[in-house]
C-alpha cells in the first residue's frame, strides 16, 4: 500500500515592490510522502519569489520529467522552470534547453557549496540559469511556521525578502550564485 500526500492549503499574499506584482493566491501543496516540511516550505518560498498568475506546481518527486514549479506560456511553451536542491548538470542542461529560463533554488547549507563545486564550471555555459541558495537557518524557520492551513505574506523590497506567518516573521537569508542579470534576487 502506498502512503498518500499531505494536503497543505496556503493563502500566501505578496506584495513584490521590486517587480510591481502584488496578489493573493490560495494554494495547495502536496507534500510528497518522502517530502520534508523544509523542501515544501522552499518550494511555496520559490513561489512567492517568482509568483505569476500562470507560476504552477509540477509533480515534483512524483516525476522525473517535471520541474518542482513551472509556468507556461499560452502555447504551452515552458518560460520559467524551477527546481530545488542539487539536481544533476545533465537535467540542468536539458531544462536550460527546453525553458526560457531556469531557476535552481539549493537549501542544503554545505552540501550546496560541495554541490555548486563539483557542478559550476559546467552550470557557468548556460546563459538563462539563475542559481539561488537558502541559507540553512532561513530553512529551519521556514519549516517551523509550517501548518496544514497557512495564512502568510511575503514583501520584497530591493531585494530583501519577508515572510510573515501568524505571530512570526522569516527574514530570508538567500545568496544569487549565478543569474543571467543583476535583476534576479
Amino acid at each position: 500500500m502506498s502512503l498518500k500526500s499531505t494536503v497543505f492549503k496556503a493563502e500566501l499574499q505578496i506584495s513584490d515592490m521590486d517587480r510591481n506584482y502584488y496578489a493573493t493566491h490560495a494554494l495547495t501543496l502536496a507534500r510528497h510522502p518522502s517530502e520534508t516540511d523544509e523542501r515544501m516550505m522552499v518550494r511555496l518560498l520559490a513561489f512567492a519569489l517568482y509568483a505569476d498568475d500562470q507560476l504552477a506546481f509540477g509533480r515534483g518527486l512524483s516525476s522525473d520529467e517535471d520541474p518542482d514549479l513551472w509556468r507556461k506560456s499560452l502555447t504551452g511553451e515552458i518560460e520559467l522552470w524551477i527546481d530545488l536542491g542539487q539536481p544533476d548538470e545533465s537535467r540542468i542542461r536539458k531544462a536550460c534547453g527546453r525553458a526560457q529560463q531556469v531557476v535552481i533554488v539549493n537549501y542544503s547549507g554545505n552540501a550546496a557549496d560541495i554541490w555548486w563545486n563539483k557542478n559550476s564550471a559546467a552550470l557557468l555555459r548556460n546563459g538563462n540559469l539563475t542559481v539561488l541558495d537558502i541559507a540553512a537557518t532561513t530553512v529551519d524557520e521556514l519549516a517551523a511556521i509550517a501548518d496544514r492551513g497557512m495564512r502568510l505574506q511575503c514583501m520584497v523590497q530591493d531585494g530583501q525578502v519577508e515572510l510573515y506567518g501568524e505571530g512570526t516573521s522569516v527574514t530570508i537569508e538567500h545568496t544569487v550564485r549565478m543569474a543571467p542579470n543583476a535583476d534576479v534576487r
